[in-house]
Parts: structure tokens; C-alpha cells; sequence
């Protein structure tokens, strides 16, 4: 990987004199750009499809009970919406964060296999080493950071040879699996869909399982396949991110806000929260305002 420095001073020339913390948005050249200055505590987050390459320091994320530690020279690929936890374990830390849209991908299987194949149901996250195809494709879209003329004509053109290198490489069953439209991988799919978006409500397995058109026993052996746990510990996970994200803007109504994320029992939501993140609600929206960096996502 001997060009992985220079992809590395691009983005630090790119950034300038002052580093950012933590994620930054999505640019022209639909990249984002990752960074911290020291070692951090876990962070919870939703990760959606992307893949996210180091380029300086290491990280480890843990998705259910399963820990991916990966640093640079590495890549982490991310194809459903996974809740993890996610640590900056050596520091600095830079990343370039790239979405990955299902629509090229099945646009690049039709064209090259004539199909999208029916893709087995595989764990949704996992990490592997960069190539130096891989790293000159983000070299080029990288360029485009201070050539936002160019990128407009530019960028979609290399995303799409970005996601062509990935459907070459050890990764390409997680790709099938972003794109597909039938079989499990998709039916999966469909239950992840409507719990991010009904996470308030009751679990209720029978239904869940009619929403993905499985059956229960194949609807828990599949998710958890994907995800690494089962679909009432994807809710829970989502719930208190959802809680923790509306204690920041909303304040200290504990109460109120384990009731809107679905929680009966205020003492229950309090229990489960400190056990997710080290301390109750109350203390922790104590800890994250005194020092919100521990609440930036990296």
C-alpha cells in the first residue's frame, strides 16, 4: 500500500490547519471525512451501507456480542443499518467515509452477470485490506474535494468504479446482499426497514415476520445472520439511541423521553440505558454536556 500516505496528506491538506472533530458532512464529492485527535470512549451509532477506509490510526466497532477492530490500510464495509458501538483505539484517527448506493450496485450485476443473484443472507459488517486499485480510485475522487466544477461530472462516474473494485473484491456477497431485490437478503431487509421506523412500538414477532413474509424461525435465524442479534435486541439498541439522541436536544424529562421511544417503565428505560452506556440518563446527559466530544460520533 505504498500510495496509502499520499492519500492521507490529501485529505489532511484538504482539511487545513484545523482538524475536525469527528464526522463530517456529506461533500460534493459524496465523501465525508472521519477524524479525531485522541482515543475516545465507545459511541453508539447507526451505521448505514458505506464503506470506510483508514488512513491513520485504528478503531474497533462492536456489532451485538462480535468486536471488528480494523486500522489503517484497512477498509470497513457496512451493507444494512446496523446499531454498533464504535471506539477510537489509537490516535490520530483519519477515515473517508463513502456511501454505497444499492441502485449501482444492481446496475453493475446486470451488466456484468446479466442478473442480481440471489444472495444468501451474511453478517452485514465485516473489515478487509485495502488494494492499491482500491486506494488510486479514492486518490482520484479525493482530487475533487477542492474541485467542486469537476466533481459534479466526476464523482458519480468514480463512485460507480468504486463500487465495481469492491464488487471485485472479497466483499462482493455483502454487495449482492445490499442489492438484492428477492430472496432472504431482501425479506431481511424489509423487517430492519420497519423496525428503524416503528422502533416505539410493541415487538411483536408474528407481525414482524408477516412484514418480511417469513416465518418466525426464519425470520430469527436470518436477522440474526445479518445483524448479530435478534430483532428485540435490534429495537432495544435503536430505542436508546433514539432516547439518547433526544436527551441532548430536549433536556432532562427522563421520563418523557423513555415514554416517546417506547418504554412503559421509567425505571426499565433507566436500567437498560446506564447498562448500554456506562451511567442512567440523567448523569449521562450531565457527562455529555460537560464534555459534548464524548457524544461526537467518529
Amino acid at each position: 500500500m505504498t500510495r496509502l500516505p499520499e492519500l492521507a496528506s490529501l485529505v489532511r491538506a484538504h482539511m487545513g490547519e484545523e482538524s475536525p472533530e469527528g464526522v463530517g458532512p456529506l461533500n460534493g464529492a459524496g465523501v465525508q471525512l472521519i477524524a479525531s485527535t485522541r482515543v475516545t470512549e465507545a459511541q453508539q451509532v447507526v451505521y448505514e451501507a458505506m464503506v470506510c477506509l483508514i488512513l491513520e490510526g485504528a478503531k474497533t466497532t462492536t456489532l451485538g456480542a462480535e468486536s471488528y477492530p480494523y486500522r489503517a490500510g484497512q477498509y470497513l464495509v457496512v451493507t444494512d443499518d446496523l446499531p454498533v458501538s464504535g471506539r477510537v483505539i489509537a490516535a490520530p484517527y483519519l477515515a473517508i467515509g463513502l456511501p454505497l448506493d444499492p441502485a449501482i450496485i444492481a446496475e453493475l450485476l446486470l451488466e456484468s452477470e446479466g442478473a442480481i443473484p440471489e444472495a444468501a443472507p451474511v453478517r452485514g459488517l465485516a473489515v478487509s485490506d485495502m488494494d492499491e486499485d482500491l486506494i488510486d480510485v479514492v486518490i482520484r475522487l479525493v482530487r475533487l474535494l477542492d474541485r467542486p466544477e469537476e466533481a459534479r461530472v466526476m464523482a458519480p462516474m468514480i463512485h460507480r468504479e468504486l463500487a465495481w473494485r469492491l464488487l471485485r473484491g472479497e466483499r462482493a456477497g455483502m454487495l449482492r446482499q445490499l442489492a438484492a431485490v428477492n430472496g432472504r437478503s431482501a425479506q431481511v431487509k424489509r423487517a430492519i426497514r420497519w423496525l428503524r421506523q416503528h422502533y416505539a412500538e410493541p415487538m411483536r414477532i408474528d407481525r414482524l415476520a408477516e412484514v418480511a413474509g417469513m416465518s418466525e424461525t426464519s425470520l430469527h435465524r436470518h436477522f440474526k445472520a445479518v445483524t448479530a442479534m435478534s430483532p428485540l435486541q435490534y429495537q432495544k439498541q435503536i430505542r436508546l439511541q433514539e432516547a439518547r439522541h433526544r436527551l441532548l436536544a430536549q433536556g432532562r424529562d427522563v421520563a418523557g423521553v423513555g415514554f416517546a421511544v417506547g418504554y412503559d417503565s421509567p425505571s426499565q428505560f433507566s436500567r437498560e440505558y446506564a447498562r448500554l452506556y456506562g451511567h442512567p440518563p440523567g448523569r449521562d446527559l450531565e457527562r455529555l454536556r460537560a464534555d459534548p466530544g464524548l457524544a461526537a460520533a467518529v
